[in-house]
């Protein structure tokens, strides 16, 4: 067998019971050409269908929620019956209404932690809510769960240092007020100095630009005095370097 990833060591775990009766052969996907359709056909969620379809609905309920968004979509006759069970259309799919708020907790439970497959991501658990169950600002509520929830944050938690301090940077009122410079490396090497390589300034205030021929192999002080030599002795000391 190829190397496992997570899914494929859950359901190892998950059918070692039943190992004493069974062999386990791997096969090549390109060569599994004989699996019937089946062994290839992803159910929805049957348990929670289940328990959605023996709710029951109470009245107060419904008074109290409806309101908007339940009577905008009634308008917009996205509401219909089928065998007395209210369902909700949405382009092309159709889900059960749900109105109780333990079964929207365990909806959101069941398509985001659904059983070896892992913490599905936002996109992916949106399509299996969709196709479940329907009640007002789900995808909102969804985002939320997914938001808070605990094994997502630890196993997503971003890499890597944090962003620096965003601030604004404010118009100059004078020539060589506020500079950006950058370099452009990789040149061909040119001149009697061989340069390798430009240091670009660009005065915010006039637009205009200045290149200063310069070596990639530069330390710092032979940037500093590049700079001393060509801009501060004949523009003076800027405020502001980005």
């Amino acid at each position: 067998m190829k190397t496992t990833n997570r899914n494929m060591l859950r359901w190892q775990i998950a059918i070692q019971e039943y190992r004493g009766n069974m062999t386990i052969i791997y096969k090549e996907g390109k060569s599994h050409t004989n699996a019937d359709g089946l062994s290839s056909w992803l159910l929805d969620n049957c348990g929670i269908q289940l328990q959605l379809l023996q709710q029951k609905y109470r009245s107060p309920e419904l008074e109290f929620q409806l309101e908007e968004p339940w009577l905008r979509a009634y308008k917009d006759n996205k509401f219909f019956l089928v065998d007395g069970l209210l369902y909700h259309r949405e382009k092309h799919t159709s889900a059960l209404t749900v109105v109780d708020r333990d079964h929207i907790s365990l909806i959101l439970q069941e398509c985001h932690e659904f059983p070896y497959m892992g913490h599905m991501s936002e996109d992916r658990t949106r399509e299996r809510v969709a196709s479940t169950a329907w009640w007002p600002k789900w995808e909102q509520e969804l985002s939320e769960y997914i938001n808070t929830c605990e094994i997502c944050q630890k196993a997503n938690r971003k890499q890597g240092k944090k962003y620096g301090l965003l601030q604004h940077i404010e118009e100059p009122k004078h020539p060589w007020e506020t500079i950006n410079m950058d370099w452009v490396t990789g040149l061909v090497p040119g001149g009697k100095e061989s340069y390798n390589s430009c240091l670009i300034i660009v005065d915010r205030f006039k637009k205009s630009m200045r290149c200063l021929p310069c070596h990639k192999e530069d330390t710092a002080m032979d940037t500093a005095l590049l700079f001393w030599n060509n801009i501060i002795s004949t523009c003076g000391v800027p405020k502001i370097i980005i």
